[in-house]
């Protein structure tokens, strides 16, 4: 199960990346900064409009497969395997006292009490 989750992690890793890369290389309808990086060249290999509509349909696979892996790795942390005990405090009853009287108390505090150190009550004596 663990090799599993690690596998789909390192997919949805490698398809974030190379899909914030797409974007970014993709140029916009009035800015055409993708010129710059060569995807507005009309004699390039895909010709004139073929790089947008490789770009635009690489970066809908790589989204896709984003979303898949996503959902993946959620379906399998759901936390489905029997047997495994849950160290979390949401999971534990409150002790009966302190649900009753509706007081929460720090485990190993000592009682709230106010104390006066020396020097403070020296200088309200004065």
């Amino acid at each position: 199960m663990q090799f599993w989750m690690n596998l789909v992690l390192v997919l949805q890793l490698l398809s974030a990346l190379v899909m914030i890369g797409l974007v970014l290389v993709q140029h916009g309808k009035g800015a055409d900064m993708g010129a710059s990086f060569g995807s507005g060249a009309s004699g390039s290999l895909f010709g004139a409009t073929g790089s947008a509509n490789f770009l635009s349909r690489s970066t809908a696979i790589c989204a896709t497969l984003f979303f898949i892996c996503t959902l993946t790795l959620a379906y399998l942390s759901n936390g489905r395997s029997a047997g495994v005990a849950s160290d979390s405090i949401l999971d534990k009853a409150a002790p009966a006292a302190v649900a009753a009287s509706g007081a929460a108390a720090i485990p190993g505090a000592a009682p709230a009490a106010i104390t006066v150190a020396p020097a403070a009550a020296s200088a309200v004596s004065k």
